[in-house]
Parts: structure tokens; C-alpha cells; sequence
């Protein structure tokens, strides 16, 4: 690419200085020459001799200042060309290096104009996949200690049955029978996140009221709601509001929002649910109370598989999909998701099209 962009560029320039060339060259020939040979006749000189040196010293003149001129052009258009190639050959050689799985190093921008922004979103690239093939180191880390786990529990009791070392009780086959489920579960999460995905072409529309949907949510969490005495609070606004949206799909976001809140809300907390228009745009939260989350951790938390805490998140038994299902899911419904923390609350908000 170097060579053949390089000298297409420069060779550009060659046509354009020869036809200029040739235009002053003609314009001399005919023009000059004519108002040139008629001022001698005017003074009484004779023109022929003094038109014919006059046409060879302007000629003469012309082919050097032609010279001067292409080897100054080319010369300013090399240095103009190699400065614009230098972050293209940048990112030719970087991206290179992606493709192997190198992702540490970048574009260096020099400028602001289209090349330099050029290298900007290369470099943006960069970072987004860097990130992503974090997130997926971390996805393959996080899904081979949630299969391992009762995988090596499941094979340690059934050895133990097998060689009669544990006894064939009740109690044994209720632990394999919920370590069977833990991976169950974590399949289905799975699968619910790959429909999630392609949710936006099986969306079923329908006008919901949403204090119907949330007394519906609230309903299904009621005893473990109670059983951490956790005090809920509906704020819907006004309380007849409505949303054009998939009932299944939005209470299953909504769902794994409350399940999320739920589990990192301590005893005696609180979870607030609220919902309200906003120009063209209804607003639906849901804040808990509790440990508060890194504002470094924020943009990550509806990445698949992204925990902040892992050793915290596996014993509250979260695979780290939850969220990322809400985000694909609401986003299907051409809406947006985001997270705030502070002052010892976390608020999940989801954005939809009225």
C-alpha cells in the first residue's frame, strides 16, 4: 500500500503542472508573441528578429521555472504524503497485531483533521475490542468455575456412592439434585441471553400499564422480599402510565432487574421501583440501598459474564448475565439502559420510546 498510494499521489501532480505549463506555453505563442511583434512595429523595429529571441528567451524561462516547480512539487508533496500515510501505515502494521491478539498498542494522532480522526476511532476500535477480549477471557474463566463447581461435587458423590463410601440418603440425592439445577440454570441463562439477543425481530407489542406489571413483579418476589424484611416502594407517575412494549420480554428485564436487587440488598434494605414520562421517553428505576458500585465498574456491568466483585457474586450465586440480558433485551425495544451509584444506593434505569 505504501508504495503504490505513495506515487499515485505524487504522480497526480505531474498532469497538472504540464497542463498549466502548456497553457502559459500556448498563451505566450499567441498571445504574447502577437502584442509583442505589433509594439515593435508601432516603434519601427523590425519584429522578427527580436519576436524570435523574445519567444526562445520566454520558452527558455518557461521549461526552467517547469523544472523548478515539479521538483519543489514533488518535493513538499512527498513530505505532505508521507506525514498523511504515517498513521495509515500505523494502522495497517496495529491491526496486524489485533488479528494476533495483540491489543496493546495504538494509533499516535498528530492532528485533528479527517486522518486524525481517522486515528481516533482506530484507536476507539482498539480499546472496545481490547475490552471485549477481556470480558471474554473473563466469560471463559467465570463459565468453567460455574461448571466446575458441581461438576466436581456431582463426581465426588457419585464416586462416593459408587464405591459405597456415602450412604444413598435422601439429604445426598436433594444436594445432587440442586447442584443439577445450579447447572441447569446457568444453561438457561445462556440460552435466555442468545434470545434476548434476537429479540428485536419477535417482539410482540402490546399497551401495558406498568403499576399492573410491577404489582405482577412484586408478586412473584413477595416471600423472599419478606423473608430479608426488605421494604418496597412504587412510585409510578401518574399512575395510569403506559408503554408500547413485548409484556413477556420487558417483565423478564424487569424481572432480572429485581432478582439483582434483591441479592445485594442487605437485610432491612430498601428497593424503590418508579416510573415516569419524560418528554418522549418513559423513565422506569429501580434503586436499591447497599454496598455502592466502582464508578470504574459502571460502563461494565451489562457486559455478559462482568461481575464486580466475583468471589462476591458467586456466593450470592450470580453467573453475571442478568443484566446483560436487560440491556439486549430493552435495547430490542429501541431503548437504553444505564447505572448510577452513590451515596449508598444503585439505581438501575431503563429509557423507552413513549
Amino acid at each position: 500500500m505504501k508504495k503504490y498510494l505513495l506515487w499515485k499521489l505524487l504522480l497526480n501532480i505531474v498532469p497538472v503542472i504540464a497542463v498549466t505549463i502548456l497553457v502559459v506555453w500556448l498563451a505566450i505563442d499567441n498571445l504574447a508573441a502577437t502584442y509583442f511583434m505589433n509594439l515593435m512595429e508601432n516603434y519601427s523595429i523590425e519584429p522578427h528578429d527580436s519576436n524570435r529571441m523574445f519567444i526562445e528567451a520566454v520558452h527558455r524561462y518557461l521549461l526552467w521555472a517547469a523544472v523548478v516547480a515539479m521538483i519543489l512539487a514533488l518535493f513538499l508533496s512527498y513530505l505532505m504524503t508521507k506525514r498523511v500515510l504515517r498513521p495509515l501505515l500505523q494502522m495497517t502494521r496495529i491491526s496486524k497485531e489485533l488479528a494476533s491478539g495483540n491489543f496493546a498498542n495504538r494509533v499516535e494522532v498528530v492532528s485533528r483533521d479527517e486522518v486524525g480522526q481517522l486515528g481516533a476511532a482506530f484507536n476507539q476500535m482498539a480499546n472496545s475490542l481490547e475490552q471485549l477480549e477481556q470480558l471474554r477471557k473473563n466469560m471463559v474463566t467465570d463459565v468453567a468455575h460455574e461448571l466446575r463447581t458441581p461438576l466436581t461435587n456431582l463426581r465426588g458423590y457419585l464416586e462416593g456412592l459408587s464405591d459405597a463410601v456415602v450412604p444413598p440418603s435422601i439429604e445426598t440425592f436433594r444436594m445432587l439434585e440442586s447442584e443439577i439445577l445450579r447447572l441447569v440454570n446457568l444453561v438457561d441463562d445462556l440460552q435466555q441471553l442468545a434470545k434476548a439477543e434476537s429479540a428485536q425481530a419477535f417482539l410482540q407489542r402490546s399497551n401495558l400499564q406498568i403499576d399492573t406489571l410491577v404489582k405482577q413483579l412484586l408478586s412473584l418476589f413477595e416471600l423472599r422480599l419478606q423473608a430479608k424484611k426488605i421494604e418496597t416502594e412504587v412510585r409510578i407517575d401518574p399512575p395510569e402510565l403506559t408503554l408500547s412494549a413485548d409484556p413477556d420480554k420487558l417483565l423478564q428485564a424487569l424481572r432480572n432487574l429485581l432478582e439483582n436487587a434483591l441479592r445485594y440488598t442487605p437485610e432491612q434494605g430498601k428497593i424503590t421501583i418508579s416510573a415516569h414520562r419524560n418528554n418522549n421517553m418513559v423513565n422506569i428505576s429501580i434503586i436499591n440501598t447497599g454496598a455502592e458500585i466502582a464508578a470504574a465498574d459502571l460502563p461494565y456491568i451489562f457486559e455478559r459474564f462482568f461481575r464486580v466483585d466475583r468471589s462476591r457474586s458467586r456466593d450470592h450465586g450470580g453467573a453475571g448475565i442478568g443484566l446483560s440480558i436487560v440491556k439486549q433485551l430493552v435495547e430490542a425495544h429501541g431503548g437504553q439502559v444505564g447505572a448510577d451509584s452513590r451515596d449508598g444506593t444503585t439505581k438501575i434505569w431503563l429509557r423507552f420510546p413513549a
